[in-house]
């Protein structure tokens, strides 16, 4: 029976995806383009070469920890939309922390790097949490409104007292011991990759395999079933809180030691926003992220070649994007869309059978 429901989420998040592109394709044709060409050109940026398929990766890789951090809290029944001041929070913490000579070896300044993004951005979702279990503020406001407040934070930081010398808002360069090792020469994809995909399979794990994890998502489903089972809902609320954010903290600390090697202010290309069309698309299953990723990672890729060879603005990639979550928001609109197919589908038969038999 799980494995007919987990089925039908994959139908209908693939009929989604399908009805996205079709949209898409129909506004840009009205809006003048070709969307055969604009698709293909897409599409080659993304898997055409080596250096495409690489881009791809690097831009998967910050989705995947912002699409698991989503999927958590999600999990206890909260909706985190703070995934990018939780980001912010952890790519700082990464820079700070990775730009100090500690006189370590390089693993043990690469963890304590990456484990001072994940406190920072641990911390900060736990405070919605908080707020959230003893007040009961609306998390999805506190958190959306908390982006702002850990954006303009980390701007205030290195405009100022974290400021490089230079006119560009940045860090001083993160040190060579705190650096993930790069997978592939003369480009940005490093280890980050790999920790992605770990992190996924121990979300996996300890949601479907734990105690701690079975509490969370019978919290989630039920809380009165979960406060009646001796399950204590505030600990659990901001335990989720704090490992959302602690996931999507360790995605801006990669990013940190693995692309920019240094935090400029801004670096973020919305990636704790994206996160959340990626959690949709991937039906709520951490492992399911990885394959939602690729696909927006390589919208994301494909975008870059799509201003070296059309005129077709960028931000029709954010137009898919929206269609795409749009959709999966709407399963009863695509249930009655598959039901009219069928429909249409077997009347069509009908007609073919009696005309044969005439």
């Amino acid at each position: 029976m799980n494995r007919k429901i987990k089925a039908k989420h994959g139908m209908q998040a693939l009929i989604s995806l399908l009805m996205a592109f079709a949209v898409s394709g129909i506004l840009m044709a009205v809006c003048g383009y070709q969307p055969f060409l604009i698709f293909g050109a897409i599409l080659h940026g993304a898997f055409g070469s080596k250096s495409a398929i690489v881009q791809t990766l690097i831009q998967s890789t910050p989705l995947i920890f912002s699409g698991l951090a989503y999927i958590f809290a999600a999990r206890a029944g909260m909706f985190n939309l703070g995934m990018e001041g939780q980001i912010y929070m952890g790519g700082i913490a990464a820079a700070a922390i990775g730009g100090m000579d500690l006189g370590v070896p390089a693993p043990v300044h690469i963890g304590l790097t990456l484990c001072a993004g994940m406190i920072a951005g641990g911390l900060f979702g736990a405070l919605a949490g908080v707020m959230k279990a003893c007040f009961g503020a609306n998390e999805v406001i506190s958190t959306l409104m908390l982006n702002f407040v850990a954006i303009n934070f980390t701007s205030y930081l290195v405009n100022y007292p974290l400021k490089a010398p230079g006119p560009v808002a940045q860090t001083q360069n993160v040190m060579p011991s705190a650096l993930l090792p790069k997978l592939s020469a003369h480009s940005q994809l490093s280890a980050a990759i790999l920790l992605a995909v770990f992190t996924a399979l121990a979300v996996k794990y300890f949601l479907g395999r734990t105690a701690k994890g079975f509490d969370v998502t019978v919290t989630g489903s039920n809380q009165k079933a979960a406060q009646t089972a001796g399950i204590r809902i505030r600990r659990i609320l901001i335990l989720a809180m704090f490992v959302s954010g602690a996931i999507a903290g360790i995605g801006g600390a990669c990013h940190i030691t693995g692309v920019d090697r240094r935090f400029v202010d801004g670096f973020s290309a919305g990636y704790g926003f994206d996160g959340i069309a990626v959690a949709a698309l991937a039906s709520n299953r951490p492992l399911m992220v990885l394959v939602s990723s690729i696909i927006f990672g390589a919208l994301r890729a494909g975008a870059l070649r799509l201003n070296m060879t059309t005129n077709l603005p960028t931000d029709f990639i954010s137009v898919i994007q929206a269609l795409v979550v749009i959709f999966v928001a709407a399963p009863m609109f695509v249930e009655d869309l598959k039901r009219s197919v069928y429909k249409l589908a077997g009347r069509t038969a009908g007609r073919r059978k009696e005309a044969k038999e005439r």
